[in-house]
């Protein structure tokens, strides 16, 4: 990326580096191609993080880092940030009639978790291997397509062709939930009903899967009772969210600021 080719991003009168937005460029998506996309989303970032630092230096704060993780603390900045949002910010807790309010408002939406009962046949590979990843492909159609015409004959494909431990008991996994398995496995469950097995092999890190669905137990309606903590929390975090937008909105509002577009923030 030429960053030659973007303009200074100047908040209040402080220039910002190209290499601060070059490396917060990393953290945004863009196109193929479209690198300025990723310049634009990383300038506009850090121009609010600029002008809410200027904010917390105006009020005199100081840093106070905080220990996010065990071992790891806060940046100086991120600290600063942290106390202008506490101090400027108030956010109340809900009420407990605004809580049930919202669930009653489609109580279908808060359910336990789905259990799955699932059984597979492993067709192993290292999938950044392409010699191995087509040898295994080709191995996974043909059993997918036997498993298919033949279905009760399941626990023996298993048995005879998995390369996971598994197969001792004909493929069976148990009862699995979600986030128990890898993400491309549990995308293939979700599409599953019971008795159905995947017409065509998936691919994880750990290779090519053909997958039966054995039982499924769709996850029941939660009360109230049990979904109001954590109904409530996110409530507040929304409402804090909420807060903060607002908060910087009204400072990009009294600032001056070229080569960065907050007209939406």
């Amino acid at each position: 990326m030429n960053i030659a080719l973007f303009p200074d991003v100047v908040v209040n009168g402080e220039t910002i580096p190209s290499a601060a937005i070059a490396a917060e460029a990393q953290n945004h998506d863009a196109p193929k191609g479209k690198p300025g996309i990723a310049w634009r989303k990383a300038a506009n970032a850090v121009a609010v993080r600029t002008l809410l630092l200027q904010e917390a230096r105006r009020c005199d704060l100081q840093p106070m880092p905080l220990e996010v993780d065990p071992g790891r603390f806060e940046t100086d900045e991120e600290a600063l940030i942290r106390s202008l949002l506490e101090t400027a910010l108030s956010v109340s807790p809900p009420s407990d009639e605004s809580v049930y309010t919202e669930w009653a408002r489609d109580p279908s939406r808060f359910r336990s978790p789905p259990l799955w009962e699932v059984s597979h046949i492993l067709c192993a590979c290292d999938p950044r291997d392409d010699k191995q990843k087509k040898a295994a492909e080709a191995r996974a159609t043909d059993l997918a397509a036997r498993a298919s015409a033949n279905p009760h004959d399941f626990a023996k494909l298993a048995k005879d062709n998995s390369d996971c431990g598994s197969k001792s008991s004909g493929g069976a996994l148990g009862q699995v939930g979600p986030g128990d398995t890898v993400p491309e496995f549990e995308e293939a469950l979700r599409k599953l009903n019971e008795g159905q097995i995947t017409a065509k092999p998936v691919l994880t890190r750990h290779g090519w899967h053909i997958i039966r669905m054995d039982a499924v137990a769709d996850g029941a309606e939660l009360p109230f009772e049990i979904v109001r903590p954590k109904l409530a929390e996110a409530m507040e975090k929304a409402a804090w969210a909420r807060e903060a937008r607002s908060f910087v909105t009204r400072l990009v509002a009294t600032a001056t600021i070229s080569g960065a577009d907050l007209q939406s923030v």
